[in-house]
């Protein structure tokens, strides 16, 4: 058995006079022992760990396109009202965009941060229209 990596029973000239109480506690898959919070004697691990550099905030918010595509399948009053349910736009502009997707079988219906694109973009395909990303140009 290992022995614990702090006094279990305090040395005889401490000024305690009761013994140190600890808690079982599980990490992970194991169980182990550990002092109550803030009753931790031992010294305190001074590992350190590097951070990896972040990127310039430029880059990180790079915007990204949401783009409807034409397809044969879908009516076009059906794709006018996805468009208004996903991005809460008007009856007037959805049914812009949808005749843009209709006349140049493509549209950009949002522009904004990957990961929220990302939602849109999975969102468009739970009402199965094809619908894709594209990292907007500067």
């Amino acid at each position: 058995m290992k022995p614990l990596p702090f006094p279990v029973f305090p040395s005889a000239d401490s000024a305690q006079s009761e013994p140190v109480r600890f808690c079982v506690v599980r990490h992970g898959m194991s169980w182990g022992v550990a002092p109550p919070a803030g009753t931790w004697t031992g010294t305190p691990d001074t590992s350190t760990k590097v951070l990896p550099e972040l990127k310039d905030k430029t880059e990180q918010a790079t915007p990204w396109h949401v783009v409807v595509l034409n397809d044969p399948v879908n009516l076009m009053s059906y794709v006018t009202m996805v468009i208004q349910r996903i991005f809460g736009y008007s009856e007037t502009k959805a049914t812009l965009m949808m005749m843009d997707v209709h006349q140049k079988g493509s549209c950009i219906v949002w522009t904004g941060e990957k990961e929220k694109a990302e939602f849109y973009l999975q969102q468009l395909q739970s009402y199965q229209l094809l619908c894709t990303l594209r990292k907007a140009q500067e």
